[in-house]
């Protein structure tokens, strides 16, 4: 090039780092609005199955939408589903363990279902005593994690999860945000851990199908 000349300016283009870190960073966002919908939409219809047989009660102030719903139920619930469904193919990838098994979205939509009727039979099913439900919807739960997920990784958060998830149900439940008909486990019904880990164990199922999906999308 001859002296004096000088370059066209051109939109620059930007290095394959930085559009690696920006690819990821969009696909996280996506991935992540998409759990909290999909956390939004199972906590509105699951919600509704115990306030209909009066499992959960919430003062009459509080109900606020089409769904007899508290209006703080579905955005909490939404945000807890996009950290967990982000958390476990996170935790996946550093662990070095990525999990493998039955990654389709048929099984995907199956460990949904299976979810909702665990959470359907904790409201519907009548059983003689609290202790025989718990005792039946933890061996659903733990089939739900054995037949969707069979990973250490999956039923260590499940069990996290599901701790974390009742303590602060049981804080809540004190402080009178709203409360359950017999609890028998402190402030809360024993089977409710069953149904935090059955749902830690489906979102983070979700996440990782999303996560997969993203993946292949970069690859290409």
């Amino acid at each position: 090039m001859a002296e004096g000349e000088t370059e066209s300016p051109g939109p620059k283009k930007r290095g394959p780092y930085i559009s690696s870190v920006t690819s990821r960073s969009v696909n996280l966002i996506i991935r992540g609005v998409v759990l909290f919908f999909i956390g939004v939409f199972l906590a509105l219809v699951l919600n509704l199955l115990q306030i209909q047989r009066n499992v959960t009660l919430f003062p009459p102030d509080v109900i606020a939408s089409i769904f007899s719903s508290a209006w703080w139920v579905p955005p909490c619930c939404g945000t807890a589903s996009a950290v967990i469904g982000l958390l476990y193919p996170c935790i996946d990838r550093h662990l070095g363990e990525p999990h493998k098994f039955k990654r389709e979205w048929s099984s995907v939509m199956r460990c949904v279902a299976v979810f909702v009727g665990i959470n359907h039979a904790s409201a519907k099913v009548d059983f003689d005593n609290n202790i025989q439900l718990s005792l039946t919807l933890a061996a659903l739960s733990i089939g739900l994690w054995w037949t969707f997920d069979r990973s250490r990784t999956g039923f260590g958060l499940g069990v996290g999860i599901a701790f974390l998830a009742t303590l602060v149900t049981q804080l809540l439940v004190y402080n009178g945000v709203y409360q359950y008909t017999s609890p028998d486990f402190l402030y809360v019904r024993s089977w409710l851990p069953c149904i935090f880990f059955a749902g830690g164990i489906t979102m983070g199922n979700i996440g990782r199908q999303l996560a997969m999906l993203g993946t292949f999308q970069q690859a290409f």
